[in-house]
């Protein structure tokens, strides 16, 4: 019998992915999680499913650290992810992370029964329309995000690496020893710095940033912190 996982806290999206999973197999069984805690219980129990398919967008992970949690726990689940987000990069991205497939949430029904059955196959899935990002399109936007992180005040910095981690609002403000409202003013100040609308998209800018960006985003982190 097979096994999928569906990780997603849409309860309607959940019902079409499992109505789409039943068109292509009708005795599949089929859990659901509506957060990566609640799917990880469920690997917990039993990590032997044959493919779990998962949102990036979910309550209790930000961006890609979900992907990466499971991919590291679990190195052999075949693992697709799901998601609204369709933008080259982030395909690619979520590729170069190790997952075997991207599937957008705009896709209809008939395309979608197909991917699953192409994904559970052992082949790879991605959208008919993506295309590679160019080289030199990725070069700029690393430049562009750098850009927007040397804007930021050393203290927004330091709530950038937090929120990069993942934290709270309510966390943030008890490792700065600052109120719940100065973090909500920082948090919103990045957010029109790097002109986006959640700390999501955040997160999924900062991913444009190659390792050695990192490095020196993390050299830049630790002397906003010494300030």
């Amino acid at each position: 019998m097979t096994r999928i996982l569906i990780i997603d806290d849409h309860p309607l999206f959940r019902e079409a992915m499992q109505t789409a999973i039943r068109t292509a197999y009708a005795d599949a069984d089929i859990i659901e999680a509506a957060s990566l805690g609640e799917a990880s219980k469920q690997l917990t129990a039993n990590p032997k499913f044959d493919l779990v398919l998962l949102d990036l967008n979910i309550p209790d992970t930000k961006g890609f650290f979900g992907l990466m949690d499971l991919r590291a726990r679990y190195p052999r689940l075949p693992l697709v992810v799901v998601s609204g987000h369709e933008d080259a990069r982030i395909i690619r991205d979520v590729m170069s992370y190790g997952a075997l497939g991207f599937i957008p949430k705009s896709t209809r029904k008939p395309d979608l029964v197909n991917a699953i059955r192409q994904v559970l196959s052992g082949e790879i899935y991605l959208p008919e329309s993506y295309s590679e990002p160019a080289e030199a399109e990725h070069d700029a936007e690393r430049a562009e995000v750098m850009e927007k992180i040397t804007s930021l005040t050393p203290q927004q910095m330091r709530v950038l690496k937090m929120l990069h981690d993942g934290l709270l609002n309510k966390q943030i403000a008890y490792e700065l020893q600052v109120g719940e409202t100065t973090v909500k003013a920082h948090v919103s100040e990045i957010l029109r710095k790097f002109k986006v609308y959640s700390r999501t998209q955040v997160v999924i800018e900062l991913g444009k940033l190659d390792a050695d960006d990192m490095l020196d985003l993390d050299k830049g982190f630790t002397k906003a912190a010494e300030k």
